[in-house]
């Protein structure tokens, strides 16, 4: 304190201020923070010592509001009240032993312990030294004024109502969630049954309150509804779901309280009306009253519920493999709980001929289960059923379809029959029909058993015309003879026709499948089928449809023929032979021209579209499919033309980083303060130029853009038709591109090729698409740099793109690979990965494939016996050059990267 702060102390004190024994003034508002601090600290030591108290009543009034008394014996019930009323009493004398109450200093002891300094206790103090100095005194007063001035930010201390050091297992939690269930499912009004129950059920005093009356009515549990607590419905008008259970509960003497009720319609024996305990359930609208003391009424009004309703949305479809899809909606008031589909043979619309001219053999209907919803709403739903009734003696047959839905309460609601030919799998090979229908007949009834033999061995005699494939005839011809012998010697029972049957449908599948000319034949019918729709036409749905019939029957047609097309001859080391005229064409191709004369016939451009489907039925005539090396079909692999366009886009890049580098260096040497040449320092490395990467070194002595390695296929390949002939100055292209051009080229090239990446699996995949996003990212790059002039840094991009396109290439002939593992099993690791070298074959780079296929030479590409001593000698020159402090800040920090590259 200094003198001036304690001289005017003196003065304060000396004026008039507190003397020795007086106590100073609370400031303003303290008091009232103490006052509440005092109350929540009441309320503290009351919580700790009576919480066992409230414990022990919500204990002992929850099984009472449940109502147990009315069940458990008497004796249980005078236990259970003693024991309660004991419990409470030792609870209430051991609380009241434990409290104490506290005192207003004890509160502003609170309130003072969380303020610094005690300022509340220091207010409260008198100087004991100096009292008689005067600077003494003075500063007294001056650390009084102080601390009142601490005081007055006091605030009320909250009172810690918590007991868990007292309740460590949490019995009051416990207690208090049985009480508020019992308060929520059961009763108030069943804890005054207590002294009903006491007195041992009469007199006393019930009789002294009157008799008294409990009553519930419980919807059925699949409304969702709640229960109703009659004592809570005021007498007059109630609807309720039809089902509900009424249970009501008379208290008193016997006759004091009656039931009167019209909504059962109860016949025969039924409870008295003045029975104590009585249950019904709902049936009908009618009158509910109580009559006596405390009774009432309500007038019941049935809530009906509903039967549930079904209907068919639309006639079924069928897929090509006979699978059938029919659509339907149910709907009921509350919910459905399940449903049936039941398919009734049509006997009156059926063609009885043929086989179906005897009398069938009795076989109950068709009964399949509907689907259900998993989840969601079942009162109004839409859904499908799915099922395949090919093999079914009844399949494409007329029937009529019933379906029939149940809801919760066993109600049944059913839709209109509805006649519909069963769906199933149609057949179009002749011989194949006719195995079906014979199949079916044999189904049909035993008795045509006969009748199918022989129209099997006529159908057998003479194969020639019939059966291209041996392995059909062959399954006939043993059909045959089987079901002759079983007919010879009479064991030609249930088990056996179902076996004849099962090898009929076989067959059959077998006809209609199996065979290259079968599939030529659809692929014939379809194309038929579309001309005719040209020609009368279509509309946009009878044109997608017949177009993906199309699709379809060329897919199983090219399938068939890469099956059955011959093995290539010799060691299969070269390519076939090609004829003058030949051309390759890709599944990919075949889809453009297909979805080309789709859109001709959207537009009406019919007489195009017809030109181009002529085209497309003379080039799936000729189509000839061979194999390669690997056995695979010559239509290629899916990923092998990804595979070779991918390949061809490194070897341009690199052309294209070539050509970046030579205008980078013509830039150097046209610089004032260059180095010549031939100097110490500014010699050309032999190897190749700076920065080159390993096994793309040119010949020696070769100035920059002068020429191409040896091996590459030539300038102007480039991907996409684009030129990357080599040039000098910024334009490097033969048709005048910039090389920013030529970059911007290579990359929507690539973006082209990532769309066209087959859907190949597996981690390898995975990381072919990252490798060549992570390119295409590194050529925009590289293409924004050349752009502003930034040839340093176009060249570092350029070979990051080189680097990420070598990886996807790698990566993508691993999911390759793979893939042909999968699709051809037991094959070696070479013949799964295509690694048969192929003669001239180059890698992107331009080197020759290596002896076991891989990509990338053998060969060792630095010349000489000691090249660990020639690549020493080259990053020498490096390290020289980027030392050169007189040659160009950006070719010294091209020098620097390539150093920390390699």
């Amino acid at each position: 304190m200094g003198r001036a702060e304690v001289r005017a102390a003196g003065e304060a004190v000396s004026g008039g201020a507190a003397t020795q024994g007086q106590v100073a003034e609370l400031p303003r508002g303290v008091g009232r923070r103490i006052a509440l601090t005092h109350a929540g600290l009441v309320a503290e030591r009351i919580t700790r010592a009576f919480w066992p108290v409230w414990t022990v009543i919500f204990a002992a009034l929850t099984p009472l509001i449940f109502g147990w008394q009315d069940a458990l014996p008497l004796e249980a019930t005078w236990a259970w009240l003693v024991l309660s009323v004991a419990a409470l009493g030792w609870t209430t004398w051991r609380g009241i032993r434990a409290f104490r109450w506290p005192s207003r200093a004890e509160a502003a002891a609170r309130v003072d312990e969380t303020l610094p300094g005690r300022p509340l206790a220091t207010l409260s103090d008198s100087q004991a030294i100096g009292a008689t100095d005067d600077a003494s005194r003075a500063v007294w007063a001056a650390h009084v004024e102080r601390m009142r001035t601490r005081a007055a930010s006091a605030r009320a201390v909250p009172p810690d109502l918590r007991v868990s050091d007292r309740d460590p297992i949490g019995l009051r939690y416990i207690a208090l969630l049985f009480f508020v269930a019992a308060l929520l499912f059961g009763s108030i009004w069943r804890v005054g049954t207590v002294a009903e129950v006491a007195s041992g059920g009469g007199g006393g005093p019930v009789l002294a309150t009157g008799p008294v009356w409990e009553g519930w009515i419980e919807p059925p549990a699949y409304t969702g509804k709640p229960s109703l607590y009659l004592a809570d419905i005021p007498p007059g008008p109630l609807a309720v779901p039809e089902g509900s259970r009424v249970t009501l509960r008379l208290y008193g003497d016997v006759g004091e309280l009656t039931v009167t009720e019209t909504v059962s319609g109860r016949t025969g024996e039924v409870d008295p009306a003045s029975a104590e305990a009585q249950s019904f359930e709902v049936a009908r609208n009618g009158r509910l009253a109580i009559d006596g003391p405390g009774g009432a009424a309500w007038e019941i009004t049935v809530l009906p519920d509903e039967p549930p309703s079904v209907a068919v949305l639309e006639p079924p479809s069928a897929e090509a493999d006979g699978q059938m899809s029919l659509p339907f909606t149910a709907s009921d008031d509350y919910e459905v709980i399940g449903g049936q589909a039941t398919f009734a043979l049509d006997m009156e619309a059926l063609d009885r001929r043929h086989g179906l001219a005897v009398e069938p053999e009795p076989r109950e209907p068709i009964v399949v289960d509907l689907p259900m919803p998993f989840a969601g709403d079942r009162a109004e739903f839409e859904e499908a059923l799915i099922d395949d009734f090919s093999k079914h003696p009844w399949s494409n047959l007329p029937v009529t379809v019933t379906l029939t839905v149940e809801d919760a309460r066993g109600q049944v609601g059913t839709s209109e029959p509805m006649s519909i030919r069963l769906p199933g799998r149609r057949f179009f090979q002749p011989t194949a029909k006719a195995v079906i229908e014979l199949r079916r007949d044999l189904l049909w009834s035993a008795d045509n058993g006969r009748r199918t033999l022989m129209l099997l061995k006529a159908v057998s005699h003479r194969p020639e015309d019939l059966f291209r494939d041996d392995t059909a005839y062959l399954r006939l011809r043993f059909i045959v003879r089987r079901l002759d012998a079983m007919l010879e010697d009479g064991s030609f029972d249930a088990a056996a026709r179902d076996e004849i049957a099962e090898a009929l449908w076989e067959l059959a599948i077998l006809l209609e499948e199996g065979t290259l000319a079968d599939a030529l034949a659809r692929l014939e019918r379809a194309e038929e089928r579309l001309a005719e729709a040209m020609r009368n036409g279509a509309s946009p749905e009878e044109i997608e449809e017949l177009m993906n019939e199309l699709r379809d029957a060329i897919d199983d047609y090219t399938r068939m023929l890469a099956e059955q097309a011959p093995p290539p001859e010799g060691d299969g080391t070269d390519e076939r032979d090609m004829g003058e005229n030949s051309m390759e064409v890709t599944r990919d191709e075949i889809q453009a021209l297909m979805d080309r004369i789709q859109e001709l016939m959207e537009e009406g451009r019919m007489a195009e579209a017809q030109e181009l489907m002529e085209q497309l039925s003379e080039l799936m005539r000729n189509l000839e499919i061979t194999r390669n090396q690997n056995g695979s079909s010559g239509e290629g692999f899916p990923g092998e033309q990804s595979m070779q366009d991918l390949q061809e886009t490194l070897r341009d890049q690199q052309d294209l980083n070539d050509d970046s580098f030579s205008e980078l260096q013509d830039q150097f040497n046209g610089q004032p303060g260059q180095q010549p040449q031939g100097g110490q320092q500014g010699q050309q490395p032999q190897g190749g130029q700076p920065g080159q990467q390993p096994g793309e070194s040119g010949q020696s002595g070769e100035q920059p853009g002068q020429g191409q390695q040896d091996g590459q296929s030539g300038e102007g390949q480039g991907t996409g038709g684009n030129e990357t002939t080599g040039g000098t100055g910024g334009d490097r292209a033969g048709d005048g591109q910039t090389l920013a051009d030529r970059q911007n080229a290579l990359r929507q090239e690539l973006q082209r090729q990532l769309d066209a990446l087959p859907n190949l699996g597996g981690e390898a995949a995975d990381r072919a698409r990252e490798a060549l996003e992570r390119a295409e990212r590194a050529m925009e790059g590289a293409e924004e740099a050349l752009e502003e002039g930034d040839l340093p840094g176009a060249i570092e991009r350029q070979a990051e793109a080189m680097d990420a396109l070598r990886d996807g290439v790698r990566n993508l002939g691993e999911a390759l690979a793979q893939e042909r593992e999968l699709q051809d099993p037991g094959q070696g690791t070479a013949e799964a990965e295509g690694a048969r070298p192929e003669p001239g074959r180059r890698d992107p780079l331009g080197r020759e494939m290596g002896n076991a296929g891989q990509l990338g030479s053998e060969d060792n590409m630095l010349q000489g016996e000691d090249i660990y001593r020639r690549a020493e000698e080259l990053l020498r020159e490096l390290r020289d050059r980027s030392a050169d402090r007189e040659r160009p800040q950006e070719e010294r920090d091209y020098l620097e990267r390539l150093l920390d590259r390699f």
